[in-house]
């Protein structure tokens, strides 16, 4: 989906993906000591409000305006800060070595160019600092449920932890994520990947 596609997404009545956290951005993220965090496709700013509830100081990068107006006025009904920046996750450079944690999740793109944002979202971790990174895995094609269904945009473990050179990579597995639909519960296949810079 390009942007317009997003826009138009946002732009319904409903937030697209819930106002809390994925579960597993809440689940590796709720013991590390606050800091300075970058999330890279906020979409709409759920992980990222949800961070800076717990004191982190948060920037949110998306190409889609509607959704960071939409990130900006969740945040403030729930009384926190961001930084929201418009831009192309393919194109923007963020600050080096800035960052206490680096969350990329559910970016849908192409394996060489998610390689791209991957290392990108490597060189703004701060020493000492932890990436995680989350998305759909290509096997959930075939045994999950839901999800983009292009081949070419799913996430594998090996491909993303590949793409961290000069990190300490902790965790790069297939989670699976318990999705409630009317009729039960199913479950989706993802890739976590969980690294670290020396400090």
């Amino acid at each position: 989906m390009d942007q317009a596609a997003w826009n138009e997404r946002y732009a319904g009545p409903s937030l697209v993906w819930g106002a809390g956290p994925n579960c597993f951005v809440a689940e590796q993220l709720a013991a590390l000591e606050p800091g300075r965090a970058l999330d890279l496709g906020t979409g709409e700013g759920r992980n990222a409000i949800w961070l800076a509830e717990r004191g982190w100081q948060v920037t949110g990068v998306d190409f889609s305006a509607v959704g960071l107006a939409r990130a900006a006025e969740l945040a403030r009904q729930r009384g926190v800060a961001a930084d929201w920046v418009q831009a192309d996750l393919l194109s923007y450079q963020p600050a080096p070595a800035a960052y206490d944690l680096v969350l990329v999740a559910y970016i849908q793109l192409p394996a060489d160019e998610l390689a791209h944002l991957v290392r990108t979202a490597a060189t703004a971790l701060a020493p000492g600092g932890t990436l995680l990174a989350v998305g759909h895995d290509r096997d959930n094609l075939d045994r999950g449920f839901g999800g983009p269904q292009y081949p070419h945009v799913l996430w594998t473990p090996a491909s993303v932890a590949a793409a961290l050179d000069g990190l300490t990579v902790e965790r790069a597995e297939q989670v699976r994520r318990p999705v409630q639909t009317a009729n039960g519960e199913r479950v989706a296949i993802d890739t976590l990947v969980r690294a670290g810079r020396p400090a």
